[in-house]
């Protein structure tokens, strides 16, 4: 895909295989950068597709990308975003983010969230020209957490 519509649907349980394959492939290159392996590449994802909004672009096989997004009381939580390596750096990762502003609208939520690890900087960058603010700072072992948010109603 590269532009167009973005054909998403909600996953179901067989595609949980193809997005824990996309998420190795999509994340895979920062665990040199964290000296570590990304949360979303040891994710239960037949478990998250149970219990919170999962996402998926593409076929059950090969999937182009998928989101996962978590409700809150008070905000979305977008818990993970994952783009195919081959589609990284074509507006996909931007039309994704689009789509998790509207259903932040959807549910009625002021503000949708996320978080990152801080060595992630091209990450934190991207997210920061797309109106999110770092609100927080929180160890997690050996690792530094950023928490980001944005309005939904500016995006």
């Amino acid at each position: 895909m590269n532009g167009g519509t973005l054909n998403l649907r909600k996953a179901v349980a067989e595609d949980a295989k193809g997005i824990t394959e996309l998420a190795r492939d999509a994340y895979q290159h920062y665990i040199p950068v964290i000296n570590a392996t990304p949360q979303p590449m040891q994710a239960d994802y037949a478990a998250l597709i149970r219990k919170d909004e999962v996402w998926l672009a593409g076929t059950s096989d090969h999937p182009d990308a998928s989101l996962v997004l978590r409700l809150a009381a008070d905000h979305l939580l977008l818990w993970s975003i994952a783009v195919a390596p081959r589609l990284q750096g074509s507006g996909f990762g931007n039309r994704l983010l689009d789509f998790c502003f509207q259903r932040a609208r959807d549910h009625e939520k002021p503000e949708l969230r996320l978080f990152t690890n801080a060595l992630m900087t091209s990450n934190r960058l991207w997210y920061r020209r797309r109106g999110f603010t770092e609100t927080s700072h929180e160890q997690i072992g050996d690792k530094l957490v950023v928490h980001m948010s944005a309005p939904a109603a500016e995006a």
